[in-house]
């Protein structure tokens, strides 16, 4: 018998039961007992039994089915964000459905993309603001939405890390050290996340009578965080950086790296989420921890409270700063090496030039 031909009354007539107890079984009831539930479990799995998603869908009946909206998976944390949440939903007895954003497209497409598999609930991890998500909501009717990206004064239901306690963390780290030029590299301004962190940081150096020595921006990507430290190099680097999420730090040390300039002793880079790459990089990174795993997990969390009807208060999360080891105190007298090494070559070249 294959999985495809098992149906309930089969499972029912292996383990004993009535066609009802095998319901209530799929459906988590709690009027069924440990010892029955085992059994009909035992012959779900003896028979390969597969619960059909779809005639579930179609009688109307919750599916146990959550939906996630989400920014690209190539980006470390939304990736591990997911993947948290897969865990979580799991462990709650969940199927999870993803529907990855398209940069070309709306984010109600991929909201749309979740609301024709019928899911009972959804997150939402794109980067929006107050009215796309008020939009978003209305979009999906009476079902439970949880945002994870969105502007802190959008009247709908979040669970989010707050900006200002890290952006806080890092810059009281920086200026204890002794450094005074401060530059930034930050997310697209389309990023709900990306903006609450820059009048973070923003606000976080105006509390220490000074502002960013330099505002670059990246996409999120390793690429982006190279690219952007390249227009500052090799004379217009700050004495560190407030990077918006590790993958750009490590394109920014990348960068720093292929130009001769050492970190920490030359300049000083914090991250930002404390993705489980960062403590593998060289030297490991200083960062900003939101704990994507824990983050994961209080998501699937509230949004299965909110299926209940429970939306009672929620305790906000906190970021930690984690040192490892690329922060340190500026050096005294510092010598630019890549400034050197320029004078060095335009000197021999008037040295060539003068022997013809």
């Amino acid at each position: 018998m294959t999985a495809h031909s098992v149906t309930l009354d089969d499972v029912a007539q292996l383990a004993g039961v009535s066609y009802q107890t095998v319901s209530r079984v799929l459906n988590h009831s709690a009027q069924v007992s440990p010892r029955t539930r085992a059994k009909v479990e035992a012959a779900m799995q003896q028979l390969n039994y597969v619960p059909n998603r779809v005639a579930q869908q179609l009688a109307g009946k919750n599916t146990r089915t959550l939906g996630l909206a989400t920014s690209d998976l190539a980006l470390m944390a939304p990736a591990q964000i997911a993947s948290a949440i897969q865990q979580r939903a799991a462990a709650q007895g969940y199927h999870l459905v993803i529907a990855m954003a398209n940069p070309h497209s709306a984010p109600q497409d991929t909201v749309n993309e979740l609301l024709a598999q019928r899911v009972d609930a959804l997150m939402i991890n794109l980067p929006l603001d107050a009215a796309q998500a008020a939009q978003i909501q209305l979009q999906c009717d009476n079902k439970p939405v949880l945002f994870l990206d969105v502007e802190r004064s959008a009247a709908v239901a979040q669970c989010q890390y707050q900006s200002e306690s890290g952006a806080q963390q890092a810059v009281d780290h920086l200026v204890a050290l002794g450094h005074r030029h401060i530059g930034v590299l930050n997310g697209p301004s389309r990023s709900a996340s990306a903006r609450a962190r820059y009048h973070a940081w923003e606000a976080a150096l105006a509390a220490h009578h000074l502002a960013p020595f330099c505002v670059l921006h990246g996409d999120w990507s390793a690429a982006s965080g190279y690219q952007a430290l390249l227009t500052q190099l090799p004379q217009q680097l700050p004495q560190a950086l407030l990077v918006a999420n590790d993958q750009m730090a490590l394109g920014a040390m990348r960068a720093l790296h292929q130009h001769g300039v050492k970190i920490p002793a030359e300049m000083s880079i914090i991250g930002y989420d404390d993705t489980a790459e960062s403590a593998w990089y060289q030297p490991p990174l200083t960062t900003v921890r939101q704990d994507l795993q824990q983050l994961g997990a209080v998501s699937v969390d509230r949004l299965l409270a909110q299926l209940e009807g429970n939306e009672g208060g929620a305790e906000a999360l906190q970021t930690e700063l984690v040192l490892r080891e690329t922060t340190a105190a500026p050096q005294k007298n510092q010598v630019n090496v890549a400034e050197i090494a320029q004078q060095l070559q335009a000197l021999a070249r008037q040295l060539l030039e003068a022997q013809k």
